[in-house]
């Protein structure tokens, strides 16, 4: 069994993220299931990122994201494309950083506590899977750094779901 340390006190937030991604690793193993790898995902962001106060995923249902797994308050079940942090990330299609949410037009204040945020979205092989949000207390928690290291968290999370319905880029298909 995996055994989940805490690793907020990481000397780099590269060495965070890193230890981070081989955690989750071996706590997805070899579990496809979408909603247990969400969940135990969003478990060990909340307990390994430090001044975090929300994590947790919108999967993508029809023209709007539905609330998944996670970690923290009660959050807003619907978002649609193009609304708030999420829906934006969700419609571009890219990751969205706000340094502080008062600023972002449209935010969509589901914990009133939440100052900043970052959405990562989830494409798989092409295909729009939903997005993973994060949220801070503090103003301007997320740069460049966290956006790589959630981005990497996130390809981890990802690769967790590869199924057999996925396209064979083979060299041996590409002959066929």
């Amino acid at each position: 069994m995996l055994t989940v340390s805490s690793t907020g006190t990481a000397g780099t937030k590269y060495a965070l993220y890193q230890q981070i991604c081989e955690q989750l690793q071996g706590l997805l193993g070899d579990e496809r299931n979408f909603v247990a790898n969400a969940a135990n995902t969003s478990a060990l962001l909340f307990d390994s990122l430090p001044d975090v106060n929300w994590v947790g995923f919108y999967i993508a249902e029809g023209e709007e994201l539905v609330l998944g797994p996670f970690q923290g308050k009660p959050a807003c079940v619907r978002i649609p494309f193009g609304k708030g942090v999420c829906g934006t990330a969700a419609a571009e299609l890219r990751t969205v950083v706000v340094p502080d949410v008062n600023q972002f037009a449209g935010h969509i204040a589901c914990d009133s506590a939440s100052r900043s945020e970052i959405v990562v979205p989830l494409l798989n092989w092409g295909r729009f899977m939903g997005v993973l949000d994060i949220d801070s207390s503090s103003l301007n928690r997320f740069d460049d750094e966290d956006r790589e290291g959630i981005e990497s968290i996130a390809a981890v999370f990802l690769a967790s779901q590869v199924t057999n319905d996925l396209p064979d880029l083979s060299e041996e298909a590409a002959e066929r």
